[in-house]
């Protein structure tokens, strides 16, 4: 095998969208893990938050992993809010990986394959290198022309509050600076490997120009020293993305093509060797990261053997599991388990458990969504979404805010208002009035007794063959 290489850090930008859990900034624990009855978009489930909020810090301090944690509870109370506020409160730097059961039987690979896949992507690898880079404030760009048009050359002019030097510049360079818009007065580091140069911020010395800056415009000193300097640059990536590069020929386009494939075990056992080697040798470290699988009953035996083997390996990241089901069957056998895992599995397991919301509870949930959909709501008005919300489902009261705004929207209204929310509770209807609907009308609608009833096919005969033609 060629030598492994691994991938670098790049910028992605994200959108910004209104989700079912978008109002989550994190767990809303002070620093002695005690809960706030309401923060950071969490309410409630106090004690399932401060199990979380043990949980995240150990994981932190890199105490745990090879662990199994479950998130038990009926419905709508809140397994995957508290799962997502553990992302927030990890940071970027922790890989978290959310995986639906159901996906890994959606694939084009073998199930055991697409587990391993997202264990992988739950492990970040923190390599280390050293890079010779010149960082400096930008005194003067000096960009010359031929004739033609066709070269560029020019000099750019860097200094510290030490020293300061001219650089000759070729055309690619200066593509780079125009690609940037690098300007007097930017501080830049350049890398000397690559010529890869990036904009640190503005100096403060212009801080006081009256230039056409942007209010998001970050002003830095100007460096002191030497303008070359060796810098150690960390980069944090998942064993799955080194996978992804070293088995594949078009290397790290396949991670943005989505077609990985099954990668063979036999790489994969030369990649840990070789991360292991990094690891003595101080260039890596090795961030075992959260892998949550929400709705895990729908897992089947095989997955669950796979993911007990799993757990018992040296790689393996904090695995934490939400279902919402009581005793039922495990999916692949028929025998019936508390959540449907067996039982082996729920051994390993630390079990969270989280209980239905008050209603004082479900009203400040549904205000702090209506604060996220940017929707105003009257006192009269919320309190008819929050009794739906406890006779019904939360999910349910939640779809309401949105379409109570454009009901009142329709009469020219800024504020939702009680008749906004009665009108949208007919045209929608919940689960339950539709299994009462079902129930009434049952005749009406198709059902298993009616292909159960159908008479059954009669027996096929055997055409008789065809005079002068041979059957055999």
């Amino acid at each position: 095998m060629a030598a492994i290489t691994a991938p670098t850090s790049s910028t992605v930008q994200t959108l910004e969208r209104i989700g079912a859990h978008s109002h989550v900034r994190g767990l809303g624990l002070d620093d002695a893990l005690v809960p706030r009855p309401s923060a950071q978009g969490l309410v409630g489930q106090t004690a399932a938050r401060r199990a979380a909020g043990v949980i995240t810090r150990m994981v932190q301090e890199g105490r745990i992993s090879g662990r199994a944690v479950l998130f038990a509870g009926p419905p709508s109370t809140g397994k995957t809010a508290i799962a997502l506020g553990m992302a927030q409160t990890l940071g970027a730097d922790v890989p978290f990986v959310m995986l639906s059961a159901s996906e890994v039987f959606s694939l084009e690979m073998s199930k055991t394959e697409a587990l391993t896949q997202a264990f992988r992507r739950a492990i970040g690898v923190r390599i280390k290198e050293e890079k010779e880079v010149v960082e400096g404030e930008v005194v003067e760009i000096i960009v010359d022309r031929s004739l033609t048009g066709a070269t560029k050359t020019g000099k750019l002019t860097l200094k510290t509050t030490d020293m300061e030097t001219i650089y000759d510049l070729g055309t690619k360079m200066i593509d780079s600076l125009n690609r940037e818009k690098v300007s007097a007065g930017d501080v830049v580091a350049i890398d000397k490997a690559s010529g890869r140069i990036s904009k640190l911020g503005r100096s403060f010395t212009r801080a006081r120009e009256y230039d056409a800056m942007g209010g998001d415009t970050r002003f830095v000193q100007c460096p002191e020293g030497e303008l070359q300097r060796r810098k150690e640059v960390t980069h944090t990536v998942s064993l799955h993305e080194i996978d992804v590069i070293n088995s594949r020929t078009q290397g790290f386009l396949a991670l943005f093509a989505g077609d990985t494939g099954e990668i063979k075990p036999e790489l994969r056992d030369q990649i840990n060797v070789k991360v292991g080697e990094w690891r003595e040798e101080g260039k890596a470290e090795v961030v075992p990261g959260v892998l949550f699988i929400d709705e895990v009953h729908m897992l089947d035996v095989e997955c669950f053997s796979f993911l007990n083997r799993a757990l018992e390996s040296e790689l393996a990241p904090l695995v934490i599991m939400a279902s919402n089901r009581g005793l039922t069957r495990v999916r692949g056998t028929r025998y019936t388990s508390p959540h449907g895992i067996p039982i082996d599995l729920l051994d390993r397991a630390m079990i969270v458990q989280t209980k239905p919301y008050s209603e004082a509870e479900v009203r400040e949930i549904l205000t702090i969504r209506a604060k996220e959909e940017d929707v105003d709501i009257e006192d009269e008005a919320m309190s008819v979404i929050t009794r739906i919300g406890v006779e019904t489902s939360l999910r349910y009261a939640q779809q309401l805010i949105t379409t109570s705004s454009l009901a009142a929207r329709r009469r020219k209204s800024a504020r939702v208002e009680v008749p906004d929310v009665r009108r949208v509770f007919g045209l929608f209807i919940d689960a339950k009035r539709s299994v009462k609907y079902l129930q009434q009308h049952a005749g009406e609608f198709m059902s298993d007794g009616d292909f159960d009833a159908l008479p059954a096919p009669a027996p096929q005969t055997a055409a008789a063959p065809m005079e002068g033609v041979s059957t055999a």
